[in-house]
């Protein structure tokens, strides 16, 4: 969560607002969810990153999930907390079973094909918080993302000799983890270097409408598919990283103000090997700067991404760039490692900081049709013809390109 930033001068507030208007904005039944986050950002006048979007509209468009999925299944993207039936309640007021996620935690069932709901109350939750392999198909619904917070402070500097892997606040090794309305954080800032909110290290990820508030090395999407939907993720440097098949769809993605002689990357993919089926896919996302940057994006720059390893694969499409982006776009990691041997492609993206004529001239920067675009789409890139399993839990999602953007 943004924890230090300044009142925001009403002209800043009102194109952020805009922003969001624009780049948010859905088909048919997201016009609520657009509304309710507008209120919120025209107030900006509470600190941090308070964008509560626990308003969306959550009732299904026609095509997003077959007809035969059991109501109960649907329902877990789309009922109200206190109108399902969790296994397990978690509250800090006394009201739940439990007053951690922890000790919660030690329910779970090992290796269970059965989805194990656990309702976290609204509250802010200090703990690191670790599923390992066994946990399966656990999922974690709170009240909202900025009513529920996961929180923690690790990180590589102050915590040495801990690792980036290490810095967890939320770490998930068990497959078919799924979380809605929660935000994760790591508040180590620009001093504490590596400090990762989330971190999955899994198959069938899917989160809904969390925040995912940190600096550097906020969301670990390590390895495995991975869908994000309408979720927020802060940060500074290399923000959103890992080596994960990972799409961010309809995503409100924040470059914050970085420590000193610090450069924003938004991105860094590592993908070491041909036979790896990963890249990160941004979709239908809003890219913008945080109030306390903007004032100083001149001098610390933003890039889309950087390749970490020499197979990086990066695809931004159909999104709304603001002008915090660098001309240039992109920024080497180590030497020219991904500069002739990745993959960055923007296709059909939109607003000031879309132009692509002064990108780097790399090898590595390819340029597709919507052919080859759509072959990043969910429903290509993360589902096959015998596998929906994004569709069948009844969670938002585009399957292909998102129409009317």
């Amino acid at each position: 969560m943004c924890d230090s930033y300044a009142e925001v001068k009403k002209e800043q507030a009102e194109k952020m607002n805009s922003i969001l208007k624009t780049s948010m904005e859905l088909t048919q039944n997201s016009l609520t969810m657009v509304t309710k986050l507008s209120t919120i950002l025209n107030s900006l006048n509470i600190p941090g990153l308070n964008i509560d979007t626990t308003g969306f509209e959550r009732k299904l468009l026609s095509n997003d999930g077959p007809e035969w999925m059991g109501h109960a299944e649907r329902r877990l993207f789309q009922a109200k907390p206190t109108d399902l039936k969790p296994n397990v309640v978690v509250a800090k007021d006394g009201s739940g079973k439990y007053d951690t996620i922890t000790k919660a935690l030690a329910e779970v069932p090992p290796k269970s094909p059965n989805r194990f709901i656990i309702h976290i109350k609204a509250g802010t939750y200090k703990e690191q918080v670790l599923l390992p392999k066994e946990m399966t198909n656990v999922m974690f619904i709170g009240d909202g993302p900025t009513k529920t917070i996961i929180t923690n402070d690790l990180n590589c500097i102050r915590d040495h000799p801990l690792k980036t892997f290490g810095t967890v606040t939320v770490g998930v090794d068990g497959a078919g983890f799924m979380a809605r309305d929660i935000g994760f954080e790591n508040t180590a800032g620009p001093p504490g270097h590596q400090a990762v909110a989330f971190r999955a290290t899994c198959d069938m990820v899917i989160m809904f409408n969390c925040h995912f508030n940190g600096y550097q090395d906020t969301l670990y999407a390590h390895k495995q598919k991975q869908f994000y939907r309408d979720c927020l993720i802060s940060g500074t440097v290399d923000f959103i990283f890992g080596d994960a098949a990972s799409v961010f769809q309809n995503c409100l993605i924040i470059a914050r103000k970085p420590g000193e002689n610090q450069n924003n990357m938004i991105t860094a993919h590592g993908r070491k090997f041909p036979y790896t089926h990963s890249a990160i896919v941004l979709q239908n996302c809003t890219i913008s700067g945080a109030p306390d940057y903007l004032p100083v994006k001149d001098k610390s720059k933003t890039y889309l991404g950087r390749p970490w390893k020499a197979l990086a694969r990066t695809i931004i499409m159909q999104s709304n760039i603001d002008d915090i982006i660098t001309p240039e776009g992109y920024s080497p990691m180590v030497g020219t490692v991904g500069v002739d041997t990745g993959y960055f492609v923007e296709f059909q993206n939109r607003g000031p900081g879309a132009k692509t004529e002064g990108r780097v001239k790399w090898p590595a920067i390819k340029t597709i049709d919507i052919n080859e675009a759509k072959k990043w789409t969910p429903g290509v890139f993360l589902e096959t013809e015998t596998d929906k399993w994004i569709s069948q839990t009844g969670t938002l999602c585009y399957p292909d390109m998102v129409p009317g953007v």
